[in-house]
């Protein structure tokens, strides 16, 4: 039975993939797609208390979460009537290979970024940066969904959404501000990841030149 158990968390994250397959199938009809992909947003939320309520926590575990919540948002930004949608998309698939080169603690390898880095980062983005920051990540997407529909398909919602469609764009000017702040976090990762790998390769050149010198001075 334990041994069922541990492999619950992975289950979860498997099942949030399945939904947001299934979801992007039905991209067009918003009563399937939406309810599909905040079926599985909740899911991510389970995911992680079951995760740390069993001890059952990994560095495949921590991958995978990322990878299904990339997997949910390159499927609206693809397909979303933007064309820097893609450019959005670019940028988080990079990030993601930048930082989980680092392994499960890449997020605590913010001790030289400077200050608003460190806000967003702060306490695994429990901070009220990071909340605006993530917020912003994981809400923009889906609303940017939902307001295109609301102005491609009027007769798919109630009068109320045709009358209040002026407000309708407030959430995306708070949510786009914190995309715009995880953007620059994003810029700034991918920044110290390519001075990381220029600097180990200045490293070895210079560690095989000295080995080199001490053949031929013996």
């Amino acid at each position: 039975m334990a041994s069922v158990f541990c492999y619950i968390p992975n289950l979860i994250g498997y099942l949030r993939l399945i939904l947001l397959l299934v979801a992007w199938i039905f991209f067009d009809k918003i009563v399937v797609f939406l309810p599909l992909y905040i079926v599985s947003a909740l899911l991510d939320c389970v995911d992680g208390i079951v995760a740390r309520r069993l001890k059952q926590t990994s560095e495949f575990g921590a991958w995978l979460d990322v990878l299904i919540d990339n997997i949910g948002r390159s499927i609206i930004w693809a397909r979303l009537p933007y064309s820097w949608g893609v450019f959005v998309l670019c940028v988080e698939w990079s990030v993601f290979v930048c930082t989980h080169t680092s392994g499960h603690a890449w997020k605590n390898s913010f001790g030289s970024a400077p200050w608003w880095v460190k806000s967003v980062m702060e306490n695994g983005f429990y901070s009220v940066m990071g909340l605006i920051t993530i917020s912003g990540l994981h809400g923009l997407p889906p609303y940017l969904y939902f307001y295109n529909h609301v102005q491609l398909h009027p007769e798919l919602f109630p009068q109320i959404f045709q009358t209040l469609h002026p407000l309708l764009v407030l959430p995306v000017v708070a949510l786009g501000a914190g995309r715009l702040l995880c953007m620059a976090v994003e810029v700034w990762c991918i920044r110290e990841h390519a001075l990381h790998l220029a600097h180990r390769e200045v490293d070895n050149q210079v560690n095989s030149l000295t080995k080199e010198l001490d053949k031929t001075d013996s």
